[in-house]
């Protein structure tokens, strides 16, 4: 039986961030994901989710001004030590929440450029020595370009391909179904094949990004695969609900 957390940056936007934690409770989950906790302090962030009874699956490392349409610092080559402090946080954040997992986003880069390919490869370097260092684990995600244009880490071959390259144990895949789909589809022969390196799963429908079951693909077959290839972590619920969340909720009842 697949285990979910619900994205708290997506999933009951009907509350202030701080009291979406016991309404995900409230409407059956384990535990929560989210993009960023940095707008509070981490322990106020780990008494909400302890309070609530929840486990964190991960959160993403600070990705620049998400405002002005940055989204991760790794591939850019002047922005190199505000990275270093930026996985710095991030670890400080993950160790205070009891995050076991840190996603680092790539960045808006070219991804033929070599100089972006050399500086997110020495990047992830850094990443993997500091989150290692700290006992928790990394995972890098390919984002589809319709969603996210001109994102570096476009691809799930490239991504990887970094992670080979590293061969640190804890540095592993993020394969987000959802963005799967619109790069390459062959979502079951790719979970079939990657299973091995993948650390975090998320799902959302396609084309809308919105409750399982709700698009092209066939949710509740993809679930009973991620089940069947005994992956034992948290599915994310990265997806915009079409309406209150709460009332978007039958799929996982269903299941």
């Amino acid at each position: 039986m697949p285990r979910f957390a619900a994205n708290l940056s997506m999933m009951f936007n009907e509350y202030p961030f701080l009291e979406r934690f016991q309404a995900a409770r409230n409407s059956g989950f384990e535990a929560v994901e989210y993009l960023f906790p940095y707008d509070f302090a981490a322990e106020v962030v780990a008494e909400k989710l302890v309070g609530a009874g929840l486990k964190q699956a991960l959160f993403n490392m600070p990705a620049g001004d998400w405002n002005k349409g940055e989204r991760g610092l790794a591939a850019l080559a002047d922005r190199r030590d505000e990275f270093i402090a930026s996985v710095d946080l991030a670890v400080r954040y993950a160790k205070t929440i009891g995050s076991p997992l840190l996603h680092m986003m790539s960045g808006i880069a070219d991804s033929a450029d070599v100089g972006a390919q050399a500086r997110y490869r020495e990047a992830l370097t850094i990443a993997a020595d500091k989150t290692g260092e700290a006992g928790i684990g990394l995972v890098i995600e390919p984002i589809n370009k319709r969603d996210m244009p001109g994102y570096f880490l476009n691809d799930f071959d490239r991504a990887q391909g970094f992670i080979d390259s590293i061969d640190q144990a804890h540095v592993k895949l993020q394969f987000d179904v959802y963005h799967r789909q619109i790069l390459h589809g062959d979502v079951i022969m790719a979970l079939r094949s990657m299973m091995p390196g993948i650390g975090h799963i998320q799902i959302a429908s396609v084309p809308k990004r919105h409750e399982p079951g709700t698009g092209e693909l066939n949710d509740a077959m993809i679930f009973a695969e991620i089940d069947a290839l005994g992956y034992d972590g948290f599915i994310g619920c990265e997806y915009r609900p079409a309406a209150r969340t709460e009332d978007g909720l039958g799929w996982m009842r269903q299941l």
